[in-house]
């Protein structure tokens, strides 16, 4: 698995090699020469994904041991390729765009994938507590769940960590559990994710931030000075260089642990769930950017959407402008500071925590915006100043 692992490395640099070359010689300003290079002679041939497929015949020609692999592992690789390389230069709806792939410099070890499995012309077959790849052997692996009858397996994906070797198997049910009506939704809540707690919700509950990278600094940088000490190449600087690995493992799966947490606590109490849409890549740009990373709210917000999808759960996201300056009981601006922890609105005497009186602005923008109100889905009036309730959820 690590020879493939390497070859399919080389053969992603390959690819993404040919591909930059036909864009740079394909394009130049159509006012001016470069002073540095421009491309002479014919126009070459576009480059994309089914010409390079075509080419693998001829690779494994010049190239023998790219002949153990089998074909549709390495399509599968010029696959992933090819979605980068459209994230990149295509927008999506939004006008976004991907970053330029990267080159995977020598040492990793990129995961490879299996497009079928347990399949009669498959090369990956899933059978109890062994997968086996007739061109590698049977392997053992530790199942950690049973896989639910019914499912049809997919696809599979082998990739590396730092304490092992992983399979991602992908299955397919056509039973998906439908969003309940929103005339049925009963419970609502707003969230507004914070620094000085994880998220406040509408109705005065609070979840502390885990903080879990903040807690492994001292250790983690106890192994980075050893691993500074270490000589390049030696065996010893690679066992420092997985010490680190496994601690960014650990703190990697505690801070995903939780966010399943709550978001399992959030799907099984409330109907419809509001949530405002961060400009998470903006605000990771100013000095708050530690603390934003070891939250980690995109991915908590990736993982809340593939949860409220199990639940039937709707899930709204709002514009956050203003929902912490706004007051939630009478709508009167009142602008604050960061430092500043309580909202205290002069025209209405609402007092209450800021946080909790965003969250409460953001079910309100998230309710107009599905056409209810707040009586009629039976949730806490908002005027009302709610109690503060610190939740260690876990």
């Amino acid at each position: 698995m690590e020879t493939w692992s390497e070859l399919l490395r080389r053969h992603w640099n390959l690819a993404l090699a040919q591909r930059l070359d036909w864009l740079n010689r394909t394009r130049c300003q159509i006012d001016r020469c470069s002073i540095v290079s421009e491309p002479i002679g014919s126009v070459p041939e576009r480059v994309d994904y089914y010409s390079q497929q075509s080419a693998l015949k001829e690779t494994k020609k010049l190239f023998p041991e790219y002949a153990s692999i089998y074909s549709e592992v390495q399509q599968m690789n010029l696959q992933r390729l090819d979605k980068a390389w459209k994230r990149w230069l295509v927008p999506d709806k939004d006008g976004k765009r991907g970053g330029r792939p990267k080159f995977k410099k020598r040492g990793e070890q990129p995961s490879f994938s299996f497009s079928r499995v347990n399949h009669p012309k498959a090369a990956c077959f899933l059978e109890g507590n062994t997968l086996r790849i007739p061109k590698i052997g049977a392997i053992p692996v530790v199942v950690h769940r049973p896989i639910p009858e019914g499912f049809v397996l997919k696809t599979a994906t082998i990739s590396f960590k730092a304490d092992g070797f992983y399979v991602s198997i992908s299955a397919e049910d056509a039973t998906v559990p439908e969003p309940k009506p929103l005339d049925q939704v009963k419970s609502v809540v707003g969230i507004d994710l914070g620094l000085k707690v994880f998220l406040a919700t509408s109705t005065g509950e609070f979840v502390p931030v885990p903080q879990v990278y903040r807690k492994a600094l001292h250790h983690l940088a106890r192994q980075q000075r050893a691993l500074s000490r270490k000589k390049d190449g030696s065996n010893n600087r690679i066992k420092a260089k997985t010490r680190i690995a496994k601690i960014h493992q650990r703190i990697a799966r505690q801070r995903e642990m939780f966010h399943y947490q709550v978001a399992h606590r959030l799907c099984r109490n409330y109907d419809l769930i509001a949530i405002e849409n961060l400009n998470i890549r903006g605000l990771a740009r100013t000095r708050l950017a530690k603390s934003i990373y070891d939250v980690s709210w995109g991915k908590f917000i990736t993982i809340l959407e593939s949860v409220v999808v199990k639940y039937g759960v709707h899930l709204v996201k709002v514009n956050p402008h203003n929902t912490s300056q706004n007051c939630s009981g009478c709508g009167t601006k009142v602008p604050k500071t960061l430092s500043v922890r309580l909202h205290e609105c002069p025209k209405c005497n609402l007092e209450m925590d800021r946080d909790e009186n965003a969250a409460i602005n953001i079910l309100h923008k998230a309710l107009n915006a599905v056409g209810l109100t707040v009586s009629a889905c039976e949730a806490l009036d908002s005027s009302q100043a709610m109690k503060q309730e610190l939740l260690f959820w876990g």
